[in-house]
């Protein structure tokens, strides 16, 4: 049975994209920060690690850019889930008895509008993840209390939910990378992620920008990632998909010669938006 890092406990949009990726029986090993999730992979505690990279409202993460850079790690693959949130309580709780809404920060402001329109006057209360809040809520059995989180959450805790679909924005996905501490590219690769760096002089980033366009390369992302500790020096991060391998390999030979530095974080299968 493989063992899969995530930042969080069971039932948290972590756990979902693990299972839904892998589609098998996997033991989820559960971890407080992103570190300790590079941390378990990098002592072959686990096999594998799904990490969060980019949210569609909430933008990137960019300090999971640097962790994996500095642990040394492979992508081997990725997974989209659609973040749904909803409203979640102890049974016999009503809409009037909630003083108090509990969640992760990027879920609580992802469901403002709601809050606002019906729970002005609640106290917000973050915490490290969704389900996190829900099994507080749950422990404690908090009578003057929600959470906000998917029904997983729900069914793992035993909470009801009281309103469903309460996210303001209805297309909101959050992207997951699966990671490896030995990666080689994935049978049937069509898309990889990596990071490079260009000179102090104009030109130099659309040297490597022109290049990838000239072998019909696809650019779907570029995130620029500060040095720690070098101002002004940044590390580009860039997606890039392709129909033809033999355009990656000649593109990926043309950017050496005109980036100071390049690493290939991985070679892998385009992910599928999912709906469910």
């Amino acid at each position: 049975m493989k063992r899969i890092a995530i930042q969080g406990i069971a039932g948290s949009f972590h756990e979902d994209a693990a299972r839904r990726y892998f589609d098998e029986d996997i033991e989820v090993v559960e971890c407080k920060t992103f570190t300790t999730v590079c941390e378990m992979i990098d002592n072959d505690q686990v096999d594998y690690a799904v990490m969060a990279i980019e949210n569609s409202i909430a933008g990137s993460l960019l300090n999971n850019y640097q962790l994996i850079r500095d642990y040394h790690l492979r992508i081997i693959g990725e997974i989209y889930i659609h973040i749904q949130m909803n409203l979640l309580v102890n049974e016999g709780v009503k809409p009037e008895d909630i003083t108090d809404i509990h969640s992760h920060p990027i879920a609580l402001r992802q469901c403002m509008e709601y809050i606002e329109h019906n729970y002005p006057n609640a106290q917000l209360h973050e915490k490290l993840d969704t389900a996190a809040s829900s099994k507080l809520v749950a422990d404690k059995k908090l009578k003057d209390a929600a959470s906000i989180a998917n029904l997983r959450s729900a069914e793992l805790y035993g909470l009801s939910v009281l309103d469903t679909g309460i996210e303001t924005n209805k297309k909101n996905y959050t992207r997951f990378w699966v990671l490896s501490k030995h990666g080689n590219p994935t049978e049937g690769s069509n898309k990889a992620s990596v990071c490079f760096e260009v000179g102090h002089f104009y030109g130099s980033l659309a040297a490597v920008l022109n290049t990838f366009a000239k072998n019909e390369i696809n650019l779907t992302k570029i995130q620029s990632v500060p040095k720690i500790g070098k101002p002004n020096e940044y590390m580009f991060h860039v997606d890039i998909e392709w129909e033809k391998p033999e355009n990656y390999d000649h593109a990926i030979h043309q950017v050496l010669k005109c980036a100071s530095s390049l690493s290939i974080l991985g070679e892998y299968q385009k992910g599928n938006l999912h709906n469910e």
